[in-house]
């Protein structure tokens, strides 16, 4: 158990920062090895790990030991981190460019180059973050490096600035597209797409193909990459658009010297930035509470992305007069600011005045020399900690904070002066307030809670003369746009202003609150004519008469006040003026142009010049809609629909303020909208009432002024069942606003203060088979037991004393409904084939399986690119109702199962259908994606024991990497328990009418996938074998052989229950010089291998050498661990081609399941290494061997990534679980 906790501490980042761990051992009582806050480092919670002695004692009280940790090693004061709820993810990417690099290119090869440069420049390389290829092609494609070959942004700059144009006839776009498929997006160049990392195509591509790229495109599609196509005119678009991974993701320039000017629509898909700036009262007053305070900056700081084109921080200390500890610009790393903070001392001074404090934030912080980028468009926050009233006027500052765009946010304790800090903050609702500081975590999640941003958005069309053939494709533009924002008062509001000689403007921002009203004007539209072209009036225009109040614009409320100008030739008039009197406003342009503008002109008149868009033509303008839009959101928030129940009968007459309290709260929290989050609020006694509906506010401000007014309902008895199936029935439908069908989280809060007095089950499941994740909340009068069957998972149900404690486990509940928001969106694909027992014995239960399909079905995600079902039958033999590729659609399959018919037949060949749907449906031809790494599950249903053998069968699926879940009755269960993956895999019923209690288990599918991933990522084990040429013909390289096996064992975690190591030498004959049970430590090992002579002789018989592994070290006796599912490694080093043949010793090792790497020279044959090796792209390739060290991490990570792969694990899960961790390891005594 000891050298457990130690090996599962060995997988965490450690640090005060990063991971934490405590450790509890117990028996009759507790006692804490240590606590969560107890180390900082590895070494030293090893170091009192390897100490620590059994305590004996007895009788063993697990419950009063988990009540302990949770009384008290999952608090605060011990280092836990739960109230501060933050969820770390890091973002990676494979990012591969693919350059034209034919004869059409030469002139606009520097360019291409220096656009890769710039972009690379953004990213973060290095080796366990982003990763760089770069691929140049005209007839044929080479590859200049590969993902792994470098692993620091220098090396790859300075490669890619040394780049030299390749030349050459025809253009073979397919041909390239096919080459990175096949030789970078593989795990040997260091793709890591089998990890989850997403894996992006940049192609740079100047003409039309002289081959087809319909099917290579396609596979890229299918094996997930992200393709960007970005051409120029004398490519072909179409083209371009059927290789992107979405129209929306081909771009277009003229020439490749216009680059620049898509770079930043490119990379919009990288983290939102933002301004933070801190605003801390240091007053004599707040002496004792400025360490929260301190504290409070440091855990916010946490969760930011702090870098200089991230997110950017600066901290204000003021009592009497302000002063700057740090400004915007002066730290580009989260480790700089946090040591800063930490060392602030408290000012001290008398009297407090906040609206000096205010205006030195304004003319000293919140500009461009302190390293504002107001002007750029990146968020400007201020965050206002307020101990007391001020001593002078705060109203001046504030609108002058205001009128520049920063949001405010005010937060204040019972010093304050609440309504001072309304007047201060961006909005009332941005106020925040605290009973002292000490309290500040308890709103750190509501400060974090993004609003949603609303945004005015001006059209400013040119309709001159010019134009005229152009404008209904610009027509078509401005509506379409439009279709992509959320029109409403409150929301995005619209204008179009038309320009020739003079303007007109066609509508303001206040003219109109619905889409359709606005789509309907746009349509309307008619070309107005005139010349000359006068742009900069049309600018000067809409700044004195649009971007104003009276027309509707929302600026001086911190509104971004967004212009999108479409022109088609060079204004008569300046336009620099006006121009900049727009950007002074923070208004920020788009300019749209065509082949007729002047590009300088509208990049000036832009933003930013990489604001200023290009298409050839007026026609061509979708093209560059994804773009726009991309460049004007920020980050889509979650979407969830969230219901409070709450019980209003007699007995929560006195609690119900309380409960009235905790629902604003909690919807302080959500980003409430049409389009974000929905609530809605029931009340129940003896029968319930809805207060009001999903669809009935669409502000959060409507919503918090009807729950303050709700009024106790009273009523008895309490009919809890009664109200979980109104709910079901009457507010979790579409018609009232619930978006189930459209995947968004339905979630119930339900608030109960007693036991039901009818019987609550039944509806509890039915909401669950609905998708609904219930929290139960009750108090002490209320039955726990009962509260944990309603709930989601036991887990799901929080308790409290009394309702007046409901803060307590506000922010509990909060985490929970992050974490569910992730879970129940996973990202992860799967084919699942369903195995239904359809012999004489199940005839009455087979209704009830086809409904438990049914229900798994509805939960997938089904279409061609993500989850794929399939449904066989069986009994004497096998019937297939369809295979994993016959349906695409999830109303397909569930029709299919619907009409499925009952087969009867004897005996029960459960074995013999194992066998069929290993050979006959988890094969590529019946829609299996194995082979690209998509987990593979087959749920059983069997209700008998077979007549037939299922271990062989059930072992080759296994072996296969099929993940075995099966459900068995009373009749089957042990054998169930033989063919699942595990026996914690398998379920079993009385009988199958019983399945509805299983089924949220096995729908739960991927919570156990994720947890086992974890467990196998922690202890992860392989079998490694080195087959290692010591023929004549490597005498001078086997020193180096030697060598890098010593290397690549040291990266081993060499145990005899971890990694297992063998090394056979072989030339005319094969010998092992030790086995894999022959060493358990790594020193052993690698004191052998130092020690290896060089055998000689001749010839090489590689193939004999290959069975030989095969028959005398891949088995158990030799320490083989490959029938308990351990991944068997053959890294054969090898230095000429054999004399014998290889390819059956070599099929029967891959049937073996073996994982072979060949590594050759270049006196190797390439063409037999890749027969040799379990997949072409295993096959690694040196001049000679002393360039071992070259291809070392390739290998390992091949290694790694395919075991991965071999446990058949779903890759996407691993970027969402190693963020922070407070880990307690119980051991039982």
């Amino acid at each position: 158990m000891r050298d457990f906790v130690q090996r599962v501490v060995g997988k965490l980042n450690v640090g005060g920062d990063k991971d934490r761990v405590s450790v509890v051992q117990y028996g009759r009582d507790q006692e804490v090895h240590f606590y969560l806050n107890t180390y900082t480092t590895k070494e030293d919670i090893l170091d009192t790990v390897r100490s620590l002695r059994h305590r004996g004692g007895r009788p063993l009280n697990t419950g009063a030991a988990l009540q302990y940790v949770r009384d008290n090693v999952f608090t605060a004061s011990s280092g836990s981190r739960s109230q501060e709820g933050v969820p770390q993810m890091l973002i990676l990417k494979d990012v591969v460019f693919l350059l034209d690099g034919s004869d059409g290119t030469r002139n606009g090869f520097p360019a291409m180059r220096d656009f890769v440069q710039k972009v690379v420049e953004k990213l973060t390389v290095e080796e366990n973050r982003d990763r760089v290829s770069v691929v140049q092609y005209s007839r044929e494609s080479e590859a200049h490096f590969y993902l792994n070959t470098y692993t620091t942004k220098k090396d790859v700059v300075d490669t890619v600035r040394g780049l030299r144009h390749k030349g050459g006839r025809p253009l073979n776009t397919g041909a390239a597209l096919q080459y990175v498929r096949d030789n970078v997006f593989i795990a040997s160049s260091g793709s890591r797409r089998l990890e989850g990392v997403p894996q992006i195509l940049i192609l740079l591509n100047g003409g039309r193909s002289f081959d087809n790229v319909d099917t290579p495109a396609s596979a890229l599609k299918e094996l997930g990459v992200l393709v960007f196509g970005i051409g120029t005119r004398s490519s072909d678009s179409r083209e371009l658009q059927k290789i992107s991974y979405d129209p929306s993701y081909a771009l277009s320039v003229s020439e490749f010297t216009d680059l620049p000017n898509v770079q930043q629509q490119l990379l919009s898909s990288q983290a939102p930035r933002r301004d933070v700036v801190f605003l801390l009262d240091g007053s004599d007053g707040t002496r004792s509470g400025f360490p929260a305070m301190r504290d409070f900056v440091q855990r916010v700081v946490e969760t930011l992305g702090v870098d200089e084109n991230r997110d950017r921080v600066a901290v204000v200390q003021y009592s009497r007069d302000p002063a700057a500890q740090f400004y915007l610009n002066t730290y580009t790393t989260k480790g700089e600011i946090l040591n800063t903070v930490r060392g602030l001392r408290h000012k001290g001074g008398r009297p407090l005045n906040t609206g000096a404090a205010l205006q030195y934030a304004r003319d000293n912080v919140f500009n461009v020399s302190s390293g504002s980028r107001r002007i750029e468009g990146v968020p400007q926050l201020l965050i206002l900690l307020s101990g007391g009233r001020s001593f002078d006027n705060v109203d001046t500052p504030a609108s002058a904070l205001k009128e520049l765009g920063v949001l405010i946010f005010g937060i204040g304790t019972r010093s304050s002066d609440s309504r001072e800090l309304q007047r201060i903050s961006h909005d009332p609702s941005y106020a925040l307030s605290v009973s002292d500081f000490t309290d500040l975590p308890n709103i750190q999640q509501q400060l974090l809670s993004s609003p949603h941003i609303s945004t005015d958005v001006v059209f400013l069309v040119d309709g001159s003369d010019g134009t005229r053939n152009g404008f209904p494709a610009m027509r078509d533009f401005v509506q379409r746009v439009v279709g992509k924002l959320n029109v409403g008062g409150d929301k995005d509001r619209v204008s179009v202003v038309q320009y020739g000689r003079d303007q007109e403007a066609h509508f303001y921002l206040n003219t109109y609150t619905t889409k359709e009203d606005v789509v309907d004007t746009v349509r309307g539209l008619r070309h107005k004519g005139g010349r000359p072209l006068n742009t900069g009036a049309a600018l000067q225009y809409v700044r004195d008469n649009v971007f104003i109040a009276s027309s509707g614009s929302r600026r001086l409320e911190g509104v971004p006040q967004i212009l999108i100008l479409l022109n088609g030739g060079r204004s008569f008039d300046n336009v620099d003026t006006p121009a900049s009197a727009l950007k002074e406003l923070g208004v920020l342009v788009f300019g749209i142009g065509t082949k007729s503008s002047d590009s300088r002109e509208l990049q000036k008149i832009s933003y930013d010049p990489s604001y200023a868009l290009s298409v050839s033509e007026f026609t061509d303008l979708p093209n560059v809609q994804q773009q726009l839009l991309s460049a004007m959101s920020t980050s889509q928030a979650p979407r969830r629909d969230v219901v409070f129940l709450l019980d209003g009968s007699d007995g929560t007459r006195s609690g119900f303020p309380a409960m009235r309290d905790f629902v604003q709260r909690v919807v302080e929290t959500l980003g409430v909208d049409e389009n974000r989050d929905r609530v809605a609020v029931v009340q129940y006694s003896r029968d319930p009432a809805a207060q009001f509906y999903l669809n009935k506010y669409t502000t959060k401000g409507e919503i918090l002024n009807t729950v303050r007014g709700l009024r106790h309902k009273g009523g008895r008895p309490l009919n809890t069942g009664a109200a979980l199936q109104y709910v079901r029935d009457n507010v979790f439908t579409v018609s009232s606003g619930s978006r189930r069908i459209e995947g968004v989280p339905q979630l119930l809060i339900l608030l109960s203060g007693g036991r039901s007095f009818d019987n609550v089950d039944t509806p509890a499941s039915a909401l669950k088979e609905l998708g609904v994740l219930i929290f139960g909340i009750g108090t002490r009068s209320s039955d726990s037991r009962e509260l944990q069957r309603i709930s989601h998972d036991p887990s799901y149900a929080l308790s409290v004393s009394d309702f007046t404690d409901l803060p307590n486990i506000q922010q509990q509940l909060l985490s929970s409904v992050e974490a569910v928001v992730i879970e129940v969106t996973p990202e992860s694909t799967t084919d699942l084939v369903f195995l239904v027992d359809g012999s004489d014995g199940t005839r009455n239960g087979f209704p009830a399986m086809r409904d438990f399909v049914q229900r798994v079905v509805g939960k997938l995600n089904v279409g061609g690119d993500k989850d794929r079902v399939s449904v066989v039958q069986y009994g004497r033999d096998q019937e297939v109702h369809f295979y994993l590729n016959t349906y695409t659609t999830k109303e397909d399959i569930l029709d299919t199962v619907r009409s499925l018919r009952h087969r009867g037949g004897r005996p029960l060949n459960t074995g013999a259908a194992l066998q069929y749907v290993r050979d006959n449906v988890f094969t590529a031809s019946s829609g299996s994606r194995s082979q690209e790494g998509v987990p593979q599950m087959l749920i059983l249903l069997s209700g008998g024991r077979s007549s037939d053998n299922v271990d062989i069968p059930a072992s080759a699926l296994k072996e296969s990497g099929v993940l075995i879940f099966g459900i068995g009755t009373r009749n089957s269960s042990r054998e169930v328990q033989r063919i699942a993956t595990d026996p914690s895999f398998s379920q079993s019923v009385s009988e199958f009418t019983d399945l509805p209690s299983v089924q949220e288990h096995h729908v739960n599918i991927f919570s156990v996938l994720f947890l086992k991933l974890l467990v196998d990522q922690s202890i992860a084990r392989k079998d490694v074998v080195f087959l290692l040429d010591g023929s004549d013909g490597t005498r001078n390289g086997f020193p180096a052989m030697r060598d890098f096996v010593q290397k690549v064992v040291e990266k081993l975690t060499v145990e005899e229950n971890r990694d297992r190591v063998s090394v056979v030498q072989y030339s005319r004959e094969s010998e092992a010089h030790f086995y894999l049970n022959t060493y358990t430590t790594k020193e052993d090992v690698v004191d052998t291998v130092r020690g290896l002579r060089h055998k000689g002789g001749r010839p090489l018989n590689t193939g004999a050498a290959l069975q030989y592994v095969r028959d005398n070290v891949f088995i158990a006796s030799s320490g083989s661990r490959r029938l308990e599912g351990v991944p068997q490694i053959l890294i054969l080093l090898n230095g000429g081609r054999s004399f014998d043949n290889v390819d059956t010793p070599a099929s029967a090792l891959k049937e073996l399941g073996v994982l072979v790497f060949g590594i050759g020279t270049r006196s190797s044959d390439s063409r037999e290494l890749q027969k040799i090796s379990y997949d072409p792209s295993y096959a690694l390739s040196v001049s000679e061997f002393t360039d071992l060290p070259n291809v070392q991490q390739q290998l390992l990570s091949a290694m790694s990534t395919v075991i991965v792969q071999v446990t058949t694990m779903t890759p996407t899960v691993i970027p969402t679980i190693l963020g922070k961790k407070n880990m307690v390891l119980i051991s039982s005594i």
